[in-house]
Formats: structure tokens, sequence, C-alpha cells
């Protein structure tokens, strides 16, 4: 892969992030309901070392969103498990499969996988390539900027290539940063220097503006927006129709929309508390986004509704009358 396709107007090729609890299927199918972005990606699949590929491979349904793509991203440490659990991906369905070497949790990293991949630039290749050599479909990378420091920055990239990775997917923060410090975006524009192949840049895009600056100051191919399609899931749309030049107004319908798709998707078989928090925490993204809604946010985190339909009740006409959204 030498570029990363654009559309007719010259936008680059946006990707929905995948993100670790709130970026899971029931906020997938809620964003592909109004659209916007090219492809997502599903939160990552553990790939830990005692796997069965075959039982572990049905968490991930390849036409969850269709007809948006929806990649796989898989986390682990064993090379042999990685490929064969990318070739069950790949079997599936999977357009692409995404090597996830971005995750800073303890838990994870303990356990030498996600961002602790990053130690090792060699040990990187190794399972990255172990990947390439098992699916005929593109392998991607998805990393940060290193995992104590940037020490290893250059080497970790140059592995990902060399591995036969189709692109990477740059979060430029280490994993000791958590996601803490603003994002280094001069990062991004290094490693567009030393990569030959497409850089994905990733990490504080809140708006069209923060997206059309990491463009500019970075010159990466393409754009992975997780948090700020939390925030904004007409993101996506409002980018798009900079580059058009025509006029992007969603209206409610659309968010009503889209938090109906969502709303369905949460899963039954929980506590009532848990499928209540679940969707305060969505309001809650929305709500900060928004200067009109953010002094109703703590109203929003403190309610204590006893169903999904009483919180609804309560939080809808708050995002209607105050919601940049409304027709």
């Amino acid at each position: 892969m030498t570029s990363l396709p654009k559309d007719p107007n010259g936008c680059p090729f946006l990707i929905l992030a995948p993100m670790e609890g709130v970026g899971d299927r029931c906020f997938r199918k809620a964003m592909a309901s109004i659209g916007g972005f090219d492809e997502a990606v599903r939160d990552f699949l553990r790939v830990p070392k005692n796997a069965h590929v075959k039982s572990l491979a049905v968490e991930y349904c390849a036409d969850e969103i269709a007809p948006i793509p929806l990649a796989a991203q898989l986390m682990g440490s064993d090379p042999d498990l990685m490929g064969e659990m990318a070739q069950e991906m790949e079997n599936r369905g999977a357009p692409r499969i995404d090597l996830n070497c971005g995750c800073p949790s303890n838990t994870v990293t303990g356990r030498g996988a996600g961002s602790s991949l990053l130690k090792d630039p060699e040990f990187l290749y190794q399972v990255a390539k172990s990947i390439v050599k098992a699916v005929s479909i593109p392998v991607t990378v998805k990393m940060r900027s290193g995992y104590e420091d940037t020490t290893l920055f250059k080497e970790n990239l140059l592995a990902g290539q060399e591995s036969g990775a189709h692109y990477i997917t740059l979060h430029p923060r280490t994993k000791v940063d958590g996601y803490g410090p603003p994002a280094r975006w001069d990062l991004i524009a290094e490693a567009k220097s030393i990569l030959k192949i497409p850089l994905v840049g990733n990490g504080d895009i809140l708006n069209v503006q923060n997206a059309l600056d990491m463009l500019k100051m970075t010159k990466c191919d393409a754009l992975m927006i997780g948090r700020g399609s939390v925030i904004n899931p007409f993101i996506f749309h409002e980018i798009r129709a900079h580059f058009s030049g025509k006029p992007y107004v969603p209206e409610w319908n659309d968010l009503k929309r889209y938090l109906d798709v969502y709303v369905a998707d949460i899963p039954e078989g929980v506590a009532m508390r848990v499928r209540v928090n679940k969707l305060k925490q969505l309001f809650s993204f929305l709500f900060k986004g928004n200067a009109e809604l953010l002094n109703k946010r703590s109203a929003i985190l403190t309610s204590q509704p006893s169903d999904l339909h009483s919180f609804l009740d309560f939080a809808i006409p708050l995002l209607k009358e105050r919601c940049p959204f409304s027709s």
C-alpha cells in the first residue's frame, strides 16, 4: 500500500478509533447509523498465551456495522498465537488486522502485551511479522511513541514498517503518559519523515480545526479519531464538510437516531445499574463537549434513575434544549 485513499474533495481517510469501554459495539453501531467515517476498528481482542483462538474469534463480527468496514485489532505477545488468531479473523471476514502496541493498562503491559511491545523493537517486529505471514489481508500497527520515553521511537516505527505492515497509526503519547499530557504532534511529523509507508495521525482531534492543524503540521496520510467522536458524533461529517465546501448542519433527528441505536444495543444480560451507568457515560461525553451543557454534566452523573427510560426522560430534554445539533 503506497497511500491511503482520499475522497473526491480531498478529505483524508477517516477512521473511527478502537476504544476500550466506551467504544464498544453500542457506540460503533450508533456511529454507523449517522456515518461520516470510512472505517472503524473493533476494540482489541486479547490473545493470552493460553488462548483458544477459535473460541475467542466469535467475539468479532465483520459485518457488525456494514457497509462500513470493521477491522479487527489483536493484542497479545505470543507470535504464533497472534498469527493463528489473525487467520481466524481473516476467515471471519476481517478486512484488516491491527496490532495493538498502545494499550497502557498495567494489567496488559504486565503480561508483555500492548505498549510493552515498545520496549523491544525486535520482538515487536516478530509479533507483527507473524501476523503478516499468517494472512493475505492488510496488517497494520497502532502504537504509542514509547514506553517510558521516546528512546526507541525510530526503532519501533521501523520495526513495524519492516514487518510488512501496510501502515502505522501513531498516538504520540508514551505508555507512562497515559492520556494526560497533550499529544505530541511533532512526533507524528517526525514519524512521517522516517516512514516509507502511510502514517495515520491520532490524538487530541476534538474538532475540525484540530484535524486541519494536525494534517498541516504533520503531513500525515489519514486521521483516526476516538474521544473526539464520543464528544461530538458528527465530527467526521464536519471534517468532510470543510473539504467539500458545503455546510453540514446535523438536525436533532440525527442525534436522536444515534441515541436510539445506542440504547437499543445496550446488553440486557447485565444489572440495570450497569446499563444506566453506561448510558450516563455517553451523555457525560456529549455534555462535556458543549459549553452550554457543561454545567449540567454533574446533574447527569449524579442522577439516580431507576431504569434507562427514566434516565432518558430526564436527560434528553436537557440535551435537546441546549444541544448545537438541534434543528
